[in-house]
């Protein structure tokens, strides 16, 4: 055993005259001076040699340890005072660019929506994703087991609760609350049971309002011609054709000229030249009876629109679901 320890005094010291950098001093350390390494190794054994030698043996090895770990030690301080060669920053390689955070498109669209629309004097009013079924449907001129219910392939939560169909259940809630006269817009995330390329389960959807006395349908189509028109920046055609809403009465589809070609007929508009591209309608006297209003003083317009559709028509982008992938090379490009 002597002759062990005197051998790992001197090869300790030759190995450690050849460290270098940390990464080497701690596999040194690990391997002369840990728990499970040589020389704790040898100083297990002391136990095994004749009882008269472990005295001279077990201070042997006291020294041994002694001076490896004050080897060790000036070593670590000789290398804490140079920098590792390794950790030198190699000024060949290309510079790393850093990357500016954008605004997603949606929430660039959204922006956009609700600023031609604060121009025009609305104001805006948010509501709970998670909606009662009054508020969503009966509210709005929708009962029990009416058919249009299908329309909307809704999430049920509870018997009487659910993720709101479209952000139209805002008309009720404020009229509840405000007399007239009011112009609102209500923005949100609306959720329906329905995934392919032109629709997500969930999508962003602004709904507008307005009531006073004398409103009337040139007034929207007044106000569904000038945000068309800024929103696609350029002088649009639009058409409204007869629809069917359960509370507005009379209610449009609203088409623009196609952005694509003009409206001379392409693919994406079938060779028709027109893109549907919102909903609108007259309020149901119904639905101003059920907050309190007099439909025989007031009256008003309704319209909700699909900010994805808007984003598509006006980024060219054919698959809605690439605004949710979050691939960075998509979104970069806006």
């Amino acid at each position: 055993m002597e002759q062990e320890l005197e051998k790992l005094r001197s090869d300790g010291a030759a190995e450690l005259e050849q460290v270098s950098d940390s990464r080497q001093l701690e596999e040194f350390r690990i391997k002369y001076l840990g728990r499970n390494g040589w020389l704790s190794g040898l100083m297990k054994q002391l136990g095994s040699v004749a009882k008269e030698d472990r005295p001279r043996l077990g201070k042997l090895a006291n020294t041994v340890r002694g001076e490896l770990e004050t080897i060790f030690t000036n070593k670590t301080s000789a290398l804490a005072g140079q920098r590792d060669l390794s950790d030198k920053p190699d000024l060949s390689l290309p510079g790393r660019r850093a990357v500016n955070g954008k605004l997603h498109p949606i929430t660039q669209m959204m922006e956009e929506i609700c600023s031609i629309f604060a121009h025009m004097g609305f104001s805006i009013a948010e509501g709970p994703d998670i909606e009662l079924d009054h508020y969503n449907f009966a509210a709005l001129n929708i009962p029990e087991h009416h058919p249009a219910r299908d329309m909307h392939d809704t999430f049920y939560i509870g018997d009487t609760v659910l993720l709101r169909t479209h952000t139209s259940p805002m008309q009720a809630r404020v009229m509840e609350k405000q007399p007239p006269p009011l112009r609102i817009i209500a923005p949100g995330k609306v959720y329906r049971c329905d995934s392919d390329i032109t629709h997500t389960p969930m999508f962003q959807q602004v709904e507008g309002m307005l009531v006073d006395k004398s409103i009337s349908l040139a007034d929207l189509k007044g106000v569904l011609t000038e945000f068309l028109r800024k929103i696609f920046d350029k002088d649009l055609a639009v058409r409204f054709r007869p629809s069917f809403f359960p509370f507005t009465e009379p209610s449009a589809e609203v088409d623009i000229a196609c952005v694509i070609c003009g409206g001379e007929g392409c693919r994406v508009c079938k060779r028709t030249g027109w893109i549907e591209i919102l909903g609108s309608g007259m309020i149901d006297p119904e639905v101003f009876k059920m907050v309190g209003y007099d439909p025989e003083v007031y009256s008003g317009f309704a319209f909700g629109l699909g900010v994805e559709r808007i984003a598509m028509l006006k980024f060219g982008i054919d698959d809605i679901r690439l605004f949710y992938e979050n691939d960075l090379r998509f979104l970069s490009q806006f």
